[in-house]
């Protein structure tokens, strides 16, 4: 273990959220509870083909409450995203904002929020603790489970720079989240892998953290328990609610985790590529996720262990080395049968690109609550492994 004392310093933080069927048809009640005159719908057209975003919009009427709709959002938002979505906020005379969708969705929202109270350009918060002044009141109705929805966290693109930027702060934790489970039924099963994958790294990255505490530690490992258990079912059975409800619920616990404990080289990594090649992030944590274990597992050994021992190994009276080979085998069958289940393509890449990807990858906030000292020649010589 790595010593962490009970008594310890720590600060945790996490939005109010509803769990279970049918909470989604709260967010009426929860926005007027918070004083809700107009409430800006941040959607994108998946979701609203999907249905989810009428149900919304229907709820909100149902109590009485006037919405604007934007759902100029693609896949890994675009700062220019979330500028024009604050403009159009402040131009429709919102005071609220509900983000149905995924991760994109709800990481747009956040910023949207942000900007209309801080009046800057979104990449200007970049980093942790760069945010002023809180947003208005943020609810959130996921359709996916990345966690982005209790998060103190928020992922934007910066087109200029071909990077996936990362800002971290208190004041992008929504005020509630309202997860339901049936909301990621019409997920197709690519984007169940993609997303499953991403929260099975929030998990597995807060675990052996850096800036792990005895309390997410309890959320990361149950949280790898119930992912590594049941996202291959949940693929093979894309309308198993059950299946969907441990999966959200997993999702849920690794959101908490890493909200409070960060990430490391792998969220790093995948936040560089994604910004030069728009690539769904889960499909990128998953490139990166055995390079990153093989490099990791030795600083905090007994971290890893117990992962592997939370998706089924037994390990007990087994040599360093025996330990070392089953769990990150145990981490690379995982990762390579959802690969093959959702035909997901290897990434290619120039090799004249990695030097700048590993330097991009380097400025991430996640470097530093990552394990083991990373240098940018060990991020460039995992691209090159790794693609």
């Amino acid at each position: 273990m790595s010593g962490i004392s009970l008594f310890e310093l720590r600060k945790f933080v996490s939005p109010e959220f509803i769990f279970g069927g049918g909470a989604l048809k709260l967010v009426g009640q929860y926005a007027k509870n918070f004083g809700a005159v107009r409430v800006l719908v941040v959607t994108d057209k998946g979701v609203i083909r999907a249905g989810w975003t009428g149900k919304v919009i229907k709820y909100l009427e149902g109590d009485g409450l006037p919405y604007s709709l934007f759902s100029d959002i693609t896949p890994n938002p675009r700062a220019g995203e979330v500028m024009r979505g604050a403009g159009f906020y402040e131009d429709e005379g919102c005071n609220a904002i509900v983000a149905v969708g995924g991760g994109s969705v709800i990481d747009c929202a956040k910023g949207i929020g942000i900007v209309s109270k801080n009046y800057k350009n979104i990449l200007e918060f970049a980093g942790m603790d760069m945010i002023p002044a809180p947003g208005p009141p943020l609810i959130c109705v996921p359709t996916t489970g990345v966690g982005a929805d209790i998060s103190q966290f928020a992922v934007i693109t910066d087109v200029e720079e071909q990077f996936k930027t990362c800002l971290g702060s208190k004041t992008l934790v929504p005020d509630v989240s309202l997860i339901d489970p049936g909301a990621t039924m019409t997920l197709p099963e690519d984007q169940i892998a993609y997303t499953g994958i991403d929260a099975f790294t929030h998990a597995l990255e807060a675990y052996v953290s850096n800036a792990n505490s005895p309390l997410t530690d309890l959320l990361a490992i149950d949280a790898v328990k119930h992912l590594s258990r049941y996202l291959i079912p949940a693929i093979k059975e894309p309308k198993n609610i059950e299946h969907r409800s441990k999966i959200a619920l997993g999702s849920l616990e690794a959101g908490m985790a890493f909200s409070n404990a960060s990430l490391g080289l792998a969220h790093a990594l995948s936040h560089s590529l994604g910004g030069k090649t728009d690539l769904p992030h889960g499909e990128c944590n998953a490139i990166f996720i055995p390079h990153v274990v093989r490099f990791n597992y030795d600083t905090v050994p007994e971290r890893y262990n117990q992962i592997g021992e939370a998706m089924g190994l037994d390990l007990k009276e087994l040599s360093h080395s025996r330990k070392k080979t089953m769990v990150i085998d145990k981490i690379v069958d995982f990762q390579q049968e959802i690969e093959t289940l959702c035909k997901l393509e290897k990434i290619r890449i120039g090799k004249e690109d990695i030097s700048a990807l590993a330097r991009k990858a380097m400025k991430s906030i996640f470097i530093i609550t990552n394990p083991r000292r990373v240098r940018v020649d060990d991020a460039a010589e995992i691209f090159r492994k790794a693609i």
